[in-house]
């Protein structure tokens, strides 16, 4: 068996150094940071790449919800072997949760559900809740609405149809949450967590836990390991720096 190829070896593709990269060296296997837009699927920005750069393999290392904004990491080539290392780092998320209102999906993608009353909630309450609750090594449900499988079937397709679905906690890894900002109904977090960690149903969790309901209305992932989102390239300039296929 190959030994895994360290992370330290793969040259990064960043929005300062784009063009010391030739044609030679996407095939070879590179790690591209790229900004993700809102309303991009992870795979969209994927296709985008591929459709521009000769190469034949092309992966992400981490979903990001086509709501979410942010780094995310393309592996071109031999990288492609790393995508599961670059999984494994903690994650940095910016996240606004709005208190008030949940919705089925945990997130603004669909229309609020229920609505309750946020007006007792205050800033020490908040804080005392995510210190003691939510950091650490805790149990976390994630939302009915995700791409995790059940039975091979897509939990957000068995959502869609009205399936009652059964939904397991798993064990995550909250290092750190930061308050940033609070103007209520309103909050602004900063998250650095472990893998399969989902921010929405944080969210919903604090909702709950604070005699109220919750959802997201905004999230950035800021960082994967020492990837910083500072250094990534957005699509628009991806597309200005790269020649067509068909001139190299």
């Amino acid at each position: 068996m190959a030994k895994p190829i360290p992370l330290s070896e793969l040259p990064v593709v960043k929005s300062d150094n784009f063009e010391q990269f030739s044609p030679e060296d996407f095939q070879s296997g590179t790690v591209i940071l790229l900004d993700k837009p809102q309303d991009w699927s992870s795979f969209d920005l994927v296709k985008f790449v591929r459709n521009r750069l000769p190469v034949k393999k092309v992966g992400h290392a981490g979903t990001l919800d086509p709501l979410a904004t942010g780094l995310l990491i393309v592996c071109t080539g031999k990288a492609t072997k790393t995508i599961s290392q670059i999984q494994e780092l903690e994650k940095e998320y910016v996240a606004t949760v709005k208190f008030g209102e949940s919705t089925a999906s945990y997130d603004a993608a669909m229309e609020p559900n229920e609505i309750a009353e946020w007006q007792h909630i205050t800033e020490e309450e908040i804080k005392e809740k995510l210190s003691t609750i939510f950091t650490g090594n805790i149990q976390q449900k994630p939302p009915a609405y995700s791409a995790l499988r059940i039975g091979g079937r897509r939990m957000y397709e068995l959502a869609r149809k009205g399936k009652e679905i059964e939904i397991k906690a798993r064990p995550v890894v909250i290092h750190e949450i930061e308050l940033l900002k609070i103007n209520l109904p309103e909050i602004v977090l900063k998250v650095r967590c472990g893998k399969g960690t989902y921010i929405r149903s944080l969210a919903h969790d604090l909702g709950l836990e604070l005699s109220s309901r919750a959802h997201l209305t905004s999230l950035r992932r800021t960082k994967t390991g020492h990837f910083n989102v500072n250094n990534a390239l957005t699509p628009e300039l991806f597309n200005s720096l790269i020649k067509p296929k068909s001139d190299g």
